[in-house]
């Protein structure tokens, strides 16, 4: 008998496009009044007016317009994952990356296994420091070439990078995206309940390294010592210093990006800046020259592309949705049977709500700004603390990017790795469950502490 496959992710994302385009005949049309928040600066909704509005059904001529509407609506990410890519892909034949693990596993030699927690540590930190993402779907050939030569699974890859950049944001106490517009909404100082969030954040990271590296030294293979194509393109690397000058860079280049993204607040086009500089100085100081570095931007794009328009056609399913003007009738839905609860259950109820609410919603940051103006009052009223309103938001939906379909990001790094969804899931599910479990409780002492 053979094991159930999941439809390949292009095909699954289409299918929920679908979906939405079919709720959108089923659902009754309805929204909430919003209005201009003046501390986030975002539009966001009013308690308690939700009201029905005309019928919206979107049409199939509709969905494949909004495909491409997904695809605008995401571009700065799209063209960030394009332009990183082709950089990194211009790195890659220069010789820099396979110098840099040869350096890296020499010092490490026999204590390899080091390297992984190592790396996850890294991405977690960002993820809790200003929610990473999209940024990391770019670094799949270093990430890669890593692998590949300590003889872990590519799994390993994205459980190490993005799976731990969204753990780290799920119990983040400083996230801007998430506990920042949370805390604001909810009208809440910034940074509060930090010590109890760290507590909590550095258990929840410390399990998905545990989980990670265990499974990669199960899953071991012998290392890959020969060249790729890029390699073997770039020649000899011990007898030039050349490939150690673009490898300072690219390190640079990270110190760079670190900042902007922290303490400059850089968008998405900043970042695609950075990486096409990178791009450029790096082909030729490791002398690719003007039509070597041309070349790998090009075969950089051809190589990121199935990823990039994955993020593209995710952002198409929540188009979909506000076009029918469902998004806000599914809120509705799903928030007003919580305020028949008693007060613990009705915790618990907002993480299990905020966990669905985040496949149709997949931005972080846009389903704080629908939800915490619907469920502070509602909080409020069943005598259940601002705070930990907050923490159900973020486990609820921050760890529902860890096994969600419709996580563009996530589709995007299996696409670019070549790991299957339902491998992934295979992997994954067991460990969200904990972590779940493990925000749950944290809910209930938030709740006894009085947080």
């Amino acid at each position: 008998m053979n094991r159930f496959r999941f439809p390949h992710p292009l095909v699954l994302i289409v299918g929920f496009i679908i979906l939405a385009a079919a709720l959108s005949y089923v659902l009754p049309a309805g929204e909430f009044t919003r209005h201009l928040d003046a501390v986030t600066g975002r539009q966001v909704v009013v308690a308690g007016s939700y009201h029905a509005v005309p019928a919206t059904p979107v049409s199939p001529l509709d969905v494949l317009v909004d495909v491409p509407k997904g695809l605008a609506d995401a571009a700065a990410v799209v063209f960030l994952i394009f332009l990183a890519g082709g950089a990194f892909t211009v790195v890659d034949q220069t010789g820099a990356l396979r110098f840099g693990v040869d350096w890296l596993l020499r010092r490490a030699h026999g204590r390899e296994v080091l390297v992984i927690p190592l790396v996850g540590t890294l991405f977690a930190t960002m993820g809790a420091l200003e929610n990473m993402g999209e940024e990391i779907i770019p670094l799949v050939p270093v990430l890669l070439v890593l692998m590949r030569r300590l003889g872990y699974p590519v799994l390993t890859a994205v459980a190490a990078s993005v799976g731990a950049a969204f753990v780290g944001a799920s119990f983040s106490p400083i996230n801007p995206f998430q506990v920042g517009i949370a805390q604001k909404l909810a009208q809440l100082p910034l940074l509060s309940g930090g010590a109890f969030r760290m507590g909590f954040l550095l258990v929840a990271v410390g399990l998905w390294l545990w989980a990670t590296t265990r499974h990669a030294v199960r899953h071991r293979l012998a290392p890959d010592l020969g060249l790729d194509a890029n390699e073997a393109a770039a020649g000899p690397t011990a007898s030039s210093a050349r490939p150690g000058l673009v490898l300072l860079l690219m390190l640079g280049a990270f110190a760079v990006f670190a900042y902007g993204v922290v303490q400059l607040h850089w968008e998405f086009e900043q970042m695609s800046a950075l990486f096409l500089g990178l791009g450029v100085v790096a082909g030729l100081v490791g002398g690719r020259g003007l039509t070597g570095t041309a070349e790998g931007f090009i075969a950089g794009f051809r190589d990121i592309a199935f990823s990039a328009m994955l993020v593209g056609f995710a952002r198409a399913i929540f188009v979909v949705l506000e076009q029918g003007h469902i998004v806000d009738t599914i809120v509705q839905g799903l928030a007003a049977p919580l305020g028949h609860l008693p007060v613990a259950l009705a915790a618990l109820g907002m993480m299990g709500v905020q966990t669905l609410l985040h496949l149709p919603v997949p931005s972080g940051s846009g389903q704080a700004t629908l939800t915490m103006p619907l469920l502070v009052p509602l909080s409020d009223i069943l005598g259940l603390s601002r705070q930990v309103t907050v923490l159900a938001f973020q486990y609820g939906a921050g760890l529902c990017e860890l096994i969600s379909p419709t996580n563009g990001t996530l589709m995007a790094m299996l696409a670019a790795t070549g790991v299957r969804f339902e491998h992934w899931i295979r992997f994954a599910a067991p460990l969200w469950a904990a972590l779940f479990a493990l925000g749950a409780v944290a809910v209930v002492v938030g709740i006894a502490a009085g947080v």
